[in-house]
């Protein structure tokens, strides 16, 4: 899986959600608590519905369209990142 094995690298991933092109910093991917595969990310770059294009953000696996993992990596975990996050009920990687 591309998502996990960025976050085992730590390289950012880009898609398109929502209509927006994001760069992210993949933190923590797996399975929510209502069945959905997710993915909390910090976005560094990239448009937002919300209009906050930097920031902490979840990001459903169904919603996410041409995920690529970038050569870039990052530094490690944003201040703010909590492991063994409680909105996953299953986790499969996690920094």
């Amino acid at each position: 899986m591309p998502i996990a094995e960025a976050i085992r690298t730590q390289h950012l991933l880009t898609f398109n959600y929502d209509g927006y092109t994001r760069t992210v910093e993949p933190h923590t991917y797996g399975t929510d608590r209502k069945g959905n595969r997710a993915l909390r990310a910090y976005q560094v770059g990239g448009g937002s519905e919300s209009g906050e294009g930097i920031g902490w953000k979840i990001f459903h696996g169904r919603d996410m369209k041409g995920l690529a993992v970038l050569p870039h990596s990052f530094q490690g975990p944003r201040p703010g990142y909590k492991r063994a996050d409680q909105l996953f009920a299953r986790i499969e990687a996690q920094l």
